[in-house]
Formats: structure tokens, sequence, C-alpha cells
């Protein structure tokens, strides 16, 4: 045996980890009713406008122009390539449950046409967005993800009877919880509009954090059969934890730092749609790391005591240890 690079006890300071992560989640669904919840048109509903330009056109004037015909109704603009024609194209979208009324496009198509003239503004499409697609498409991702959960909890369960695996895979999945409140929070308090990057980013944020929990599980299992009764299941948790702690690290830098890289490219660019994925899934990939490391395994060991009726004090963690 050799000594662990790092000795820090999870299962004393378990309290510590679990009143972070209240607070950080009480902030996270607060935060709904502090900034408010910014829903894309797929999942409120609207209309999407497009159109051909030639030359270059200063979107957020288009943008405030747009809305100005509008009577201040919000408007969103986006602009892109048209694949057909290969000219620039630009769409506008507006949130309503009903979608803009004929003559209201009718009137902001021809107050863009004559403010863009030099542009050769064209009307290429106009769609009414019904929020029942994005509803259904919500709760699909929804009730894959539930199943997601009750799969994840029968496979630890069946992989790790030996250890009391069932409650092991409960834990694992209210880390994953914690996870997807920290990225909703993330979209919340950054103003990004909750779309089809948001459910990408929790699916993914999913097989990372699942990943991690598993790592040391296995580690546990593998200590469980080497130092048979010798330490606790709490000591075995906690040393578990930091042989796992290099990898856990390194696996973290590497994936946080490509997603902050590709953060501030898009930044530059004002690629928004990939902010609102790479940033998320910084804050996701993060907060992964530490319920796999802080939240899963301390809270198996809390309810296997309780479970089995013991005080639940926790004793230090060994000094030595397998090298991770």
């Amino acid at each position: 045996m050799s000594d662990c690079k790092f000795h820090i006890d999870f299962i004393k300071n378990r309290k510590i980890y679990f009143t972070i992560s209240i607070i950080l989640i009480a902030f996270c669904i607060l935060s709904t009713f502090i900034f408010g919840a910014k829903l894309d048109i797929q999942f409120k509903g609207g209309t999407l406008i497009t159109y051909l330009y030639e030359g270059d056109i200063d979107l957020n004037a288009f943008q405030n122009d747009a809305s100005a015909a509008l009577e201040g109704i919000g408007v969103k603009a986006t602009t892109g390539t048209d694949f057909n024609t290969g000219k620039n194209n630009i769409q506008l979208s507006m949130l309503s449950n009903s979608g803009l009324t004929a003559d209201k496009q009718i009137v902001l198509t021809n107050t863009l046409e004559e403010k863009y003239a030099a542009n050769n503004l064209e009307l290429v499409e106009s769609t009414d967005v019904s929020p029942s697609a994005g509803k259904e498409f919500f709760s699909k991702c929804i009730v894959a993800a539930v199943f997601a959960a009750i799969v994840l909890i029968i496979y630890i369960a069946i992989r790790f009877k030996n250890i009391g695996g069932w409650l092991a895979g409960v834990c694992a999945v209210a880390a994953l919880l914690h996870d997807i409140i920290v990225v909703y929070g993330t979209f919340i308090v950054f103003g990004m509009e909750i779309d089809a990057n948001f459910m990408a980013v929790v699916l993914t944020i999913f097989g990372y954090s699942i990943n991690s929990t598993i790592v040391i599980y296995d580690r546990i299992r593998e200590n469980k059969k080497l130092y048979k009764n010798k330490y606790t299941l709490g000591e075995l948790t906690s040393l578990s934890i930091n042989q796992s702690m290099t990898r856990s690290i390194n696996t973290t830098v590497t994936t946080v730092s490509a997603m902050i890289i590709i953060s501030i490219v898009a930044m530059v660019y004002g690629v928004n749609s990939i902010i609102s994925f790479a940033f998320p899934m910084t804050m996701g990939l993060i907060s992964g790391a530490y319920s796999s490391t802080c939240i899963a395994g301390p809270l198996w060991v809390w309810l296997e005591d309780k479970k089995s009726g013991k005080s639940g004090k926790p004793k230090a963690a060994p000094e030595k240890s397998i090298e991770a």
C-alpha cells in the first residue's frame, strides 16, 4: 500500500456538502421567480418570418425596427445563409400564443422593405409555431430522462448488489437531479432561453455525472473485497473517493477547458446557439464532478446508516490506500 495523494474525509464533512447543495438548489429554484424563465418559441408558440437580403444589415437595428413596426411586440432576430440560393437570410421570431395576424405581418414586411430597400429585402417564409409541438417534445424528453433514471437504479442495484446497490442507485440519481437543477439555474440566471439546447445539455450531463459516480462505486466494491470488514462503509467510501480524485480532477479540467474555449469563441463570433449549449454544459460538468464526489457517496452512507439504525457518526478516513 502507498499513501493517497488526497486525504479528505468526505463522510465527516458531508453536512457541509449537503448544506452547500441545498443552498445552491434553493437559489436555482427561486431564480425562476427572481429572473423569470424565458421559453423559446417552440415551447411558447409564436411566428417565424424569414427574409433574404443583400449586403450588410445591422442585426440590432433590424430587430428594433421590426419591434417598432409591431408596436412593441418582442422580436428576436438571427442571421444565417440560405442553402438553396446562397444568399444571406434574417429570421425574426415573435412569441405569441396565437401568432401574428396577416395584417400585422403585411405591415411588418412593408415597413422593413421600405426601410431596407438598399438590401433588396425579400420575404421567403412565414410560419406560425404551435406551442403544443414544443410541449410534446419536452414531455418526451422528460419521459426519456425518467426512464433512464429508473434503468440506472436497476443497473446499479444489480452491479453493486454486494454493497447495497439499489440505495446507491437512488443516491446516484439524486446527484443527477442536483446537476439538472444547476443547469436549469444557469439558463435562468444568465437569461438564456429554455430550448432544445437545454434538453441536450441535461441528457449529456446524465452520462457524464453517472459515469463519475459509478467509478467511485466500483472502487468501493473493490476495496470491500480487498479489506473485508477492516473498515466501515463510511471509511471505505471516503477512501475510495480519495483514490478517484486524481481521475475526477483530470477528466473535469479537460472537459471544462474545452467547453470554456468553445464558449469564448462563440461569444467572440456572436453564435448564441452555441453559447447556450457550451456555457450551461460547463456549469453542469463542474456540478457533476462535485455531486459525484461530495453528494452521491456521502448521501449513500448516511442513508445506509439510517437504514441499519446506526448513529451515523462518521469516523476519520484511513491514511493509507491503494494508489488510484
